[in-house]
């Protein structure tokens, strides 16, 4: 007897995997890329306290494994971010770098960790999950798409491929110069 035929699926249950995966989607689908960070632990400490309480936690299935570890990650991402040095610090850095490589972590975790649980809830109710992981993966990459875009947006603009009809304008003076002008002028510094 497997460790999931143990447990019978109730709606009590279904109720409980459900909630405790919006929970998780909430602090990890919707919070983790915004700036609120307080919101997001709290959603995933009561996941995770739900998670204890209410299933079965051998941690022999990939999901509880990713879980505890995006757990654990998670609260080290917020201590790093609430002790982090002052700006100007020899410090700061090293702190930077490692902030924001655990933040990449936590945040891979999470997507993955949702996508684990999607499969988990349809091993053990076997319910289609296929909607919801339609819509998780469509959510994934508009955050990934407008993340990647935000950095882009201003050089994008400069360019006037964005609102054609407004002219574009020199952001130095050494544009202003035409191509002529500008190869004499560097020619007689030479």
């Amino acid at each position: 007897m497997d460790s999931n035929s143990r447990y019978k699926v109730t709606p009590e249950l279904v109720f409980e995997i459900k909630l405790h995966g919006i929970l998780l989607w909430a602090s990890v689908g919707l919070l983790m890329p915004a700036a609120i960070l307080v919101v997001s632990v709290l959603l995933a400490s009561a996941a995770a306290v739900m998670s204890l309480k209410y299933f079965d936690n051998s941690f022999n299935n990939d999901h509880q494994r990713i879980g505890l570890a995006f757990y654990v990650i998670m609260w080290l991402q917020a201590l790093a971010g609430i002790c982090r040095p002052h700006r100007g610090s020899k410090s700061r850095n090293i702190w930077f770098i490692f902030h924001w490589l655990v933040g990449i972590v936590v945040s891979l975790l999470g997507v993955i960790n949702i996508y684990t649980g999607l499969e988990a809830y349809h091993k053990r109710s076997s319910k289609n999950v296929r909607i919801w992981t339609i819509l998780f993966t469509v959510q994934v990459s508009l955050t990934l798409s407008v993340y990647l875009l935000q950095e882009k947006w201003p050089y994008i603009r400069k360019q006037g491929a964005i609102l054609g009809n407004k002219p574009v304008q020199p952001t130095s003076d050494r544009e202003m110069i035409p191509t002529s002008q500008h190869k004499e002028t560097t020619s007689e510094h030479c």
